[in-house]
C-alpha cells in the first residue's frame, strides 16, 4: 500500500471516528451525562482535527487524488465535491463555535448551536466517505503535484 492510498485511508478513517464520538456524545448528553458528553465531544473534535492535518499535509507533500470516472459522472462528481467541501468548511466553523460556547459556559446557545453543528457533521461525515469511497474504492483516480512541489519546483 503507497502514501497515496495509506494517507486517504487514515483521514478518512478519522472523519468516520468523529462523527461516532459525536453520535455518542448526542446521546450521552440526552442521558443527562455531561462530563462523559464532554471527553466525548473533545474527542470528536481531536479526531475532526487530525483529519484535517493529515489532509492538508497530503496535499502539501504528496497531492491529492483526480477523479478517474467516467466522463459522464465527473461533472456530477466535481458538484458533489463542492457540496462536501462547503458542507465541511460550514460544519467546522459551527464546529469552532459550538466549542467555545462550551468551554465558556453559555450552555443555552450550546444546545441550540449543538444541535445544528452535530446534523450538518454527520452530513459531512456521509459526503466524506462518499468521496473517498468514489476516490479510491471505485474509481482509483491519478494523483496531483504535490503543493509543495508546484510552488518551489
Amino acid at each position: 500500500m503507497s502514501w497515496y492510498e495509506i494517507f486517504p485511508l487514515v483521514s478518512t478513517s478519522f472523519i468516520l471516528i468523529s462523527g461516532i464520538l459525536v453520535a455518542i456524545g448526542w446521546r450521552l448528553i440526552i442521558l443527562k451525562k455531561r462530563e462523559a458528553h464532554e471527553k466525548v465531544m473533545i474527542a470528536a473534535a481531536i479526531a475532526a482535527s487530525l483529519f484535517f492535518i493529515i489532509y492538508v499535509s497530503r496535499t502539501i507533500f504528496i497531492g491529492n487524488t483526480t477523479f478517474n470516472g467516467p466522463d459522464s459522472l465527473k461533472t456530477v462528481y466535481l458538484i458533489f465535491l463542492l457540496f462536501h467541501i462547503v458542507l465541511a468548511t460550514v460544519a467546522a466553523v459551527f464546529g469552532i463555535t459550538t466549542l467555545t460556547l462550551a468551554f465558556r459556559k453559555k450552555f443555552a446557545k450550546h444546545r441550540k448551536v449543538g444541535r445544528t453543528t452535530a446534523t450538518i457533521w454527520f452530513a459531512t461525515v456521509i459526503t466524506g466517505i462518499t468521496v473517498y469511497v468514489l476516490l479510491y474504492l471505485m474509481y482509483p483516480g491519478g494523483h496531483t503535484k504535490p503543493v509543495i512541489q508546484a510552488i518551489f519546483g
